[in-house]
């Protein structure tokens, strides 16, 4: 083994004892903890993950790197050469003590890339099929959530991909699972039919109380969605946490392959000005942003995200200029940029939040920034992209 396929493992070992020990935490709860190997030809995924008992947690990584693979193992459509996977304290698969209970006794949702849906069924009975009693009282909530109230007496096949979709989702949560899992769900849509359904996705993570296991390779649908990020690399977890927190990490960029363009920020609709299209939104310690116009109440939580190239630095906030938004923040780290020999990372905090410029070296020396130092992060109101 060179050293470099020794650093890869090393890491790749160091990721999986980090999980082992969510996994100890979590074992009273409602999450997901699994250990797994699995032979796949000349391909060994051999990985240890513990998803979180609530938000999403998405696998990323590049095709063929073992993602879905993975899903497949925690679902129960594939069974492992060796380890196992535990809902909460339900063992679903333990190779060792031969155990290995069948997919529709796991209690999961599953929606794949194609929506499987039963084409001699209406909506309404493709959403009802396999719905307990119990679930009756949710399915007039979650038609409105999901926007399907008038496709209940259509058949599948007059519906559109997007459309299909939202009632694959639907029937999945109908089912009362104790975990959804999601493989690509937004694949092979064009670009207004997946926000769309992308929109519908990020409001209905926010409203069920139960883990979401969501694969995906598109950075976009990852930033507007997950909470959590599992990177995977050739059958094994490279990295693995909060996904705020791993976008700030530098020694993540070129693995991470485009997470690094963004900074995310939690915010709350205030008000808004519709001379205008503007949102005035808070954030966690009082500060306020102008954004481009959101269709959302006051008082709703809403995601933003913002480049790092949108965001520039000023001792103070200047006078006569096109910057709308002006935060008070504190430097807590400066470093080289891996990407770019004229740039460095400047890393900002401000309340509970982190945010991330990149500046040249010279604009650096020129202002003198230092760590610790009191400045003002500059933002213009069209550089944000919100989601809810």
């Amino acid at each position: 083994m060179n050293d470099v396929s020794r650093r890869h493992t090393d890491r790749a070992s160091d990721a999986n004892a980090d999980a082992d020990a969510d996994a100890d935490a979590d074992a009273d709860s409602n999450a997901l903890a699994c250990r797994v190997y699995k032979r796949l030809g000349d391909f060994d995924l051999d990985v240890s993950l513990a998803v979180p008992a609530s938000g999403v947690t998405a696998l990323f990584g590049q095709s063929g790197s073992g993602k879905t693979s993975l899903l497949r193992l925690i679902a129960g459509l594939d069974r492992p050469d060796g380890g196992y996977v535990r809902l909460g304290e339900r063992t679903l698969s333990d190779i060792q003590q031969k155990i290995h209970v069948p997919i529709h006794r796991r209690q999961l949702g599953i929606v794949f890339q194609e929506a499987r849906l039963f084409p001699h069924y209406r909506v309404r009975g493709n959403l009802t099929y396999g719905m307990p009693p119990a679930a009756r009282s949710r399915f007039d909530d979650l038609v409105e959530l999901l926007g399907i109230e008038s496709l209940l007496e259509r058949l599948p096949g007059t519906l559109s991909g997007g459309e299909a979709r939202r009632v694959a989702i639907g029937r999945a949560l109908l089912t009362q699972p104790r975990i959804l899992l999601m493989d690509e769900p937004l694949t092979g849509l064009d670009g207004e039919r997946k926000q769309e359904l992308l929109r519908y996705l990020v409001r209905l993570t926010r409203e069920i109380d139960i883990p979401v296991v969501y694969v995906s390779h598109d950075t976009a649908e990852i930033v507007a969605i997950a909470d959590h990020l599992a990177l995977i690399e050739q059958g094994r977890l490279a990295a693995h946490g909060p996904l705020d927190e791993l976008m700030m990490r530098l020694d993540l960029t070129d693995r991470l392959g485009g997470f690094d363009a963004t900074t995310r920020l939690s915010a709350k609709v205030v008000d808004h000005d519709h001379r205008y299209s503007l949102t005035r939104v808070t954030l966690d310690d009082g500060q306020t942003l102008r954004i481009p116009a959101v269709g959302q109440p006051p008082g709703t939580s809403i995601r933003l995200s913002v480049g790092v190239r949108d965001v520039a630095l000023a001792h103070a906030m200047p006078q006569g200029t096109s910057y709308r938004n002006g935060l008070d923040t504190t430097i807590e780290a400066i470093e080289p940029s891996p990407q770019e020999p004229s740039a460095n990372e400047v890393r900002l905090i401000f309340g509970r939040q982190r945010l991330r410029a990149r500046l040249t070296r010279q604009a650096c020396d020129e202002m003198q920034l230092e760590v610790g130092d009191t400045i003002v992060a500059l933002i213009r109101s069209v550089a944000f992209d919100s989601r809810l």
